[in-house]
């Protein structure tokens, strides 16, 4: 019963941050096109590390 109350001592601030973020994220309704928009047409292409990996952006 000890390992159960500690599981859920140590998992629930990050299910509570995860909900709280998922309600932001879908209220402040931002694409990634939009953030695209942003940068502007003349930006060059460039490497970016994302997610474990290198990629170029177009």
């Amino acid at each position: 019963m000890w390992a159960l109350e500690t599981l859920a001592i140590y998992l629930t601030p990050f299910l509570i941050i995860g909900i709280a973020v998922k309600l932001l994220m879908k209220r402040s309704a931002v694409d990634l096109a939009d953030v695209q928009k942003q940068a502007g047409t003349k930006r060059r292409p460039r490497k970016v590390f994302l997610l474990g990996g290198w990629r170029t952006e177009d």
